[in-house]
Parts: structure tokens; sequence; C-alpha cells
């Protein structure tokens, strides 16, 4: 109830309104069963844009950190999260990925919508970086195509760090559904899962049109801020 309230009412006309979003290959987006929406993550705000131009619910795997904030304001946030489809997920430690699986196979099972950034995390310069394999995993067993996903100056409006968007417009591109059908019985081996996360992000990437990094966000990221925080320390 609260999820339709928030995108008809609530949130998507004022996303709209700030975004002007341009929407292509919507048609690609299966019109029920279980289905994958695999897109690259460039901003906040992608959680929100590209549930609100679906014409289904969604359902997307969020880091835990948005529902365990301390005070009120963290209650807000979690209900807030909660209500807007998002399903919380611890990243750290070696049950993360088994953890991501499990939850994503539920949805998956209710045949809904399974909303995925494969590169784990947003993309601190734009770029587009290597996913992970956990993608394949829930399609492969699932059997469900993956539908690749495209924002398109998402970043520009709201790069990391910015609370309030710029006014401008994005656009939100879908491209073919993929299917693996061809792997079935093949999703514990490990060559089968990076080749179809490999052939997601293409597809990705085709859409887009960024510089793609075969390297994972995470790492660069913190290479990113360990540089930094080095020359702070040397001027200091």
């Amino acid at each position: 109830m609260f999820y339709h309230l928030l995108k008809y009412v609530l949130l998507g006309p004022v996303l709209r309104l700030f975004f002007r979003p341009r929407i292509e290959g919507l048609d690609h987006v299966p019109e029920s069963g279980g289905a994958i929406i695999a897109g690259n993550h460039l901003s906040f705000s992608d959680h929100f844009l590209m549930p609100a131009v679906l014409k289904r619910r969604i359902t997307f795997l969020a880091k835990a950190e948005y529902f365990t904030g301390p005070g009120l304001k963290g209650r807000l946030t979690a209900f807030f999260f909660r209500s807007a489809g998002q399903i919380p997920v611890d990243r750290t430690g070696k049950e993360a990925g088994r953890a991501a699986v499990r939850e994503g196979l539920k949805v998956l099972g209710r045949d809904e919508l399974l909303g995925i950034y494969p590169e784990g995390t947003r993309s601190h310069d734009g770029r587009l970086y290597k996913g992970k394999v956990g993608v394949a995993v829930m399609a492969l067993r699932a059997g469900a195509p993956v539908v690749p996903c495209a924002m398109i100056g998402t970043f520009e409006a709201q790069p990391p760090g910015r609370k309030i968007p710029k006014l401008r417009p994005v656009t939100i591109r879908f491209g073919e559904p993929l299917e693996f059908s061809r792997y079935d019985g093949m999703e514990d081996e490990k060559a089968v899962l990076r080749a179809v996360t490999d052939e997601i992000m293409y597809a990705v990437l085709r859409l887009s049109g960024q510089e793609y990094v075969d390297r994972y966000a995470a790492e660069v990221k913190a290479e990113a801020e360990a540089a930094t925080t080095h020359r702070f320390a040397r001027r200091h």
C-alpha cells in the first residue's frame, strides 16, 4: 500500500519533475513472472528512479546500513526503504553473498521483479566496474531472464556526496532480456558464473556507453580513498 503511495503520489511525481526521465525499451521488461533487472549504479537516486518508471513493483537488495541507523532518523530511514521495496543485506563477512542470493531467490520465487546492481556499490567516478557473480547465481538457479538497464545522467545529477540532486534530465534505458538456459545445471561452476556475469555487464555497457574498468568498484574506491588520506597526512 505505502509502496504505491510513494510511487504514484508522494515520491514518483517529484522524481519525474526533478529528472524528467526519458524512458527507452520499457517493453523489454516482462509483464509477468520472475525477472532480474540488472543495472549500473551511479547515484543514490537510482534506487527510486527505476521503480518510479516501471509498471510493475520491483524489489531491490540494499545495504543493511540503510536499515540500522540510530534514533528516530534511523527508524524513519529504515521504514522508508522497506516501504520503497528494499530488502536489507549485510555486505560484510563470508555469508554476505549467500544471504543476498537467498533473499533474491525468495523474490524471484514469488514471480516478482528483482533489482540488482552487479557492481555491488555505487560508482565513485562514473565508470562501469566488474560485476559480482551473485546475479549469475540467482539467474541460473531461478531460471529467470535478466533485463539489462542503464541509468544515464544520474551521476551528473547527483554524484556521490551530493544530498540535493541537480535539476536535469536523465535517461533510463532497458535492453532485451538475456536468458541463460544453455547453462542449466551449471550454476556451481565458477567459469560459467563469470561468463554469465560478464555477458550481463557487457549488455549494460552497450546501453550506458560508460568507460569499463575490469576491476571491482569497491577495491578501486578503497584505493582512491587511501591515496587521498595519504596525501592529506603528508600535507599535515
